[in-house]
């Protein structure tokens, strides 16, 4: 990295919200992190500004052909006052994975990380200090070339914006509804299903409109082909507990490869606990769950690092898990990855970085 981030001032600060207002990705704080592509000037003029709107042409790529990638991860206030954050470098290099497959430039990752932390350090005041709050960043990219045509853009925009966020579900650690989707399709391997993408999202959402049409929280996608092996939930990777191991659908190039899907795997094999990363089979869960055998089932992702599921429904068939209570070992491993999340239990796997 040989490049100077130059810091412009907020003129005027914002309010912070209240802990109890804060909801999920509706504030954001005064300053951004930018740097604009060019493809005769490569990646440049790092800098950290005013948050603000972007002024773009009505012809720029990304309105029309979606080249837009994204990341997430959190910043935690210790009960200390120290700010950490947990596994960035994690997050850099599964961005350049993105923007490998969308045609994007890669980014210096070491400059990236520069920026996010010289931006969370101007940005302190803004990350909470109440139980499970924190503050979510944001990396993206946007395709800003004016020219319609279908190919690569010659010139792109990345940022990071910042939003002090509460709990994702309302009730954190409260079991959520899970419905198993048939009709539907998410990715197929070789299309971009492992990457984050915004179209990814885009279309889910008639999924996810129906689900909670019928009461529930959250889509469980089937493979693509077959509508037979499970992949994962709209935003969480998942895993499930049969007969005291733990399976969860291996990697297969259309699932994203969750950073705390990564840390819980780490840590059940840390404590001894057999994992399975497998082609699982929907019936094969059901067929676990007419046994006895499930025990628990449970989603892995940034937002809501661990989330309980107590109800899958696949076909018409209601799965209630756990007695739709949150189980144990869920609950263990939300409190092993947030002690560490927010400095409260010794990190002895080098997961957190501190902003100085």
């Amino acid at each position: 990295m040989n490049q100077v981030i130059e810091l412009i001032q907020a003129d005027v600060k914002k309010p912070k919200p209240k802990a109890s207002e804060l909801g999920f990705g509706k504030y954001f704080t005064d300053h951004m992190f930018v740097l604009d592509y060019e493809k005769e000037k490569g990646w440049h003029s790092p800098r950290i500004a005013p948050y603000q709107p972007l002024t773009l042409d009505p012809s720029a790529l990304v309105f029309h052909y979606g080249q837009s990638v994204f990341e997430g991860l959190k910043a935690y206030r210790t009960e200390d006052g120290r700010v950490l954050l947990f596994r960035p470098e994690k997050n850099v290099q599964r961005l350049n994975n993105t923007c490998k497959r969308m045609c994007i430039p890669p980014l210096d990752e070491e400059l990236v990380l520069e920026g996010l932390q010289q931006l969370i350090e101007i940005e302190k005041d803004w990350v909470p200090d109440q139980e499970g709050t924190s503050l979510y960043i944001r990396p993206f990219i946007i395709a800003t070339e004016p020219y319609l045509g279908v190919r690569p853009s010659n010139s792109y925009k990345f940022l990071i914006i910042l939003s002090p966020v509460g709990a994702y579900y309302a009730g954190q650690l409260s079991p959520v509804k899970i419905y198993v989707e048939n009709d539907y399709v998410r990715a197929i391997k070789g299309g971009v299903g492992h990457v984050k993408t915004s179209g990814n999202y885009a279309a889910s959402l008639l999924a996810q409109k129906k689900a909670e049409e019928l009461g529930y929280d959250q889509v469980l996608w089937l493979d693509g082909r077959e509508r037979k092996y499970v992949e994962e939930v709209g935003s969480m990777n998942i895993f499930f507990k049969i007969n005291g191991e733990v399976f969860t659908p291996k990697l297969n190039g259309s699932i994203l490869s969750g950073i705390t899907r990564d840390s819980v795997i780490e840590l059940l094999k840390d404590w001894g606990v057999t994992v399975r990363e497998e082609r699982i089979a929907i019936e094969d869960i059901y067929t676990a769950y007419t046994k006895g055998e499930l025990e628990e089932v449970f989603g892995t992702g940034t937002a809501a690092v661990i989330s309980p599921v107590g109800e899958l429904n696949w076909n018409n068939h209601k799965m209630i898990v756990n007695n739709f209570e949150t189980g144990e070992f869920s609950l263990k491993l939300y409190h092993a990855i947030t002690n560490i999340q927010y400095g409260k239990a010794h990190d002895k796997f080098g997961w957190t970085v501190e902003i100085k």
